[in-house]
């Protein structure tokens, strides 16, 4: 019995249990299951287009209605580059004025009317939407009323707004460059209208599909 003892060989452990190591902590290396995540760059490729495409629309989100210009598209300029083309603004502004005038008609001119647009959020100065809304109320001859009401906080939905200015006429255009949720309206149409103000909506481009 002895004999045949002698004769068993013991697997070398340690070797093994060296390998394994080192497999785990390559594997580790690779995937760090508790690593903190890093943010990825945004891929402006993705970003909502427009082609201008003539395609008017009334248009009910939110609880309430708008009138858009045009419609988010696969092809066709970004959001972004749109946004910073200073020739952009004339164009948004003369479509604008056309439907806002084909609407409302004749009682544009005695219904004593004015023009104002959301609140700032990101773009304080040279804001798009304040650009298009100023040269709007030019074309109509109708008054354009610059910072109304401000975000208390920059969250798009249930944006909570404060009231700044209350404009005397009682018929107020609301507009928006771009209406996604229209959440940000329909804090407008909330704020105003308990002001007994008449409201009418309108938007260079409904961003959603």
């Amino acid at each position: 019995m002895s004999d045949l003892l002698a004769e068993v060989q013991v697997p070398d452990m340690d070797g093994t249990l060296n390998s394994l190591t080192e497999v785990k902590g390559k594997n580790k290396a690779e995937k760090d299951l508790f690593g903190e995540k890093k943010r990825n760059a945004w891929d402006k490729s993705t970003e909502a287009r427009c082609d201008f495409y003539p395609k008017t629309k009334l248009v009910h989100r939110a609880g309430f209605w708008f009138f858009a210009l045009w419609q988010k598209s696969i092809m066709g300029r970004t959001l972004t580059d749109i946004k910073s083309d200073a020739s952009e603004v004339s164009h948004f502004a003369t479509e604008t004025a056309t439907l806002i005038r084909e609407v409302i008609g004749h009682h544009l001119d005695i219904g004593n009317w004015c023009i104002v647009t959301t609140p700032k959020r990101r773009h304080l100065t040279r804001n798009f939407a304040t650009l298009i809304g100023d040269e709007i109320g030019k074309l109509l001859k109708i008054p354009f009323y610059e910072d109304v009401a401000t975000c208390k906080s920059k969250h798009r939905v249930n944006a909570e707004f404060e009231l700044q200015f209350l404009p005397p006429e009682p018929n107020i255009i609301v507009f928006d460059d771009f209406v996604t949720t229209g959440s940000t309206l329909h804090s407008m149409k909330v704020l105003l209208e308990e002001k007994g103000k008449n409201l009418m909506m309108f938007t260079g481009i409904n961003n959603k599909l």
